[in-house]
């Protein structure tokens, strides 16, 4: 009964609820995700915004494949920039490693089912990273091998350093 207080405060203070879902999803993000939630736990299924809340769903899975692409760049610019410029070795850039794979391993922990993805994009994610080193450090892209000297395995081995 309290959350049907809250929709009811809510509908009070936000005149605009009483539009229907879908003009809320464009005129108020949050409310309409509140909105949503609400309904699913009331049971209401037959009020729900289907077409956007199916958009959200699979937006959510979108995000957390750019997130283990993104963490997976750094890690590997991280490596390359250890392995290829040893004389610039920083605990920084060893704590930026460590950073990004604790972020998959979490997002692994999360999620399981998102493990293999590293595999399938493991090439796109290792060019970007190059690109990255090379811009980062001032080197040429030569300077940074063509194939990656590592592993999907080495690149999420916490204990992993190229020395």
């Amino acid at each position: 009964m309290a959350h049907r207080s809250q929709v009811i405060v809510m509908t009070a203070k936000h005149p605009e609820t009483s539009t229907s879902s879908t003009q809320l999803y464009d005129r108020d993000f949050y409310l309409w995700l509140q909105e949503t939630a609400q309904l699913l736990r009331n049971g209401e299924f037959d009020r729900l915004d289907i077409e956007n809340l199916v958009e959200e769903i699979e937006s959510i899975g979108r995000s957390d494949k750019r997130s283990i692409e993104s963490n997976l760049e750094i890690v590997l610019m991280h490596l390359l920039k250890y392995k290829y410029q040893p004389e610039q070795r920083s605990n920084s850039w060893r704590l930026t490693i460590f950073e990004h794979r604790g972020r998959l391993r979490k997002a692994f922990r999360e999620s399981p089912s998102l493990r293999p993805y590293v595999t399938t994009e493991f090439e796109d994610c290792y060019r970007n990273a190059r690109k990255k080193a090379s811009i980062e450090t001032g080197s040429t892209i030569a300077t940074f091998p063509i194939d990656s000297p590592f592993t999907p395995e080495q690149a999420l081995d916490e204990d992993y350093l190229p020395e």
